[in-house]
C-alpha cells in the first residue's frame, strides 16, 4: 500500500467517514466528524502510522486533507 493509500485510510478511519462518501477536498470542519476532537485523532493517527511526530504550528496548519499532503513531504512521507 502506497502512503496516499494509507494516508487517505487514516483519514477514513480516524472520521469514520463512509469510503465512498470520502472526498479529496475533504476540510476541518466539513464534516461534524472532524471537529477538534476527531482532529486530534486524525494527528495521533498519522503520527502513529507514520512514525513522525509533527510540530505544533504543522497540526494547527493542517486543516484539509491536501494540505496535510504539502505539511507531511517535510516529513518525507510523500
Amino acid at each position: 500500500m502506497s502512503n496516499i493509500d494509507i494516508y487517505r485510510s487514516i483519514f477514513i478511519e480516524s472520521l469514520d467517514i463512509d469510503e465512498k462518501d470520502f472526498k479529496e477536498n475533504l476540510k476541518y470542519n466539513d464534516i461534524p466528524e472532524w471537529d477538534s476532537i476527531g482532529h486530534m485523532t486524525l494527528m495521533s493517527a498519522i503520527e502513529e502510522k507514520f512514525n513522525i511526530t509533527l510540530e505544533t504550528d504543522d497540526v494547527v496548519d493542517f486543516d484539509s486533507f491536501k494540505k496535510g499532503i504539502e505539511l507531511l513531504k517535510k516529513y518525507k512521507v510523500f
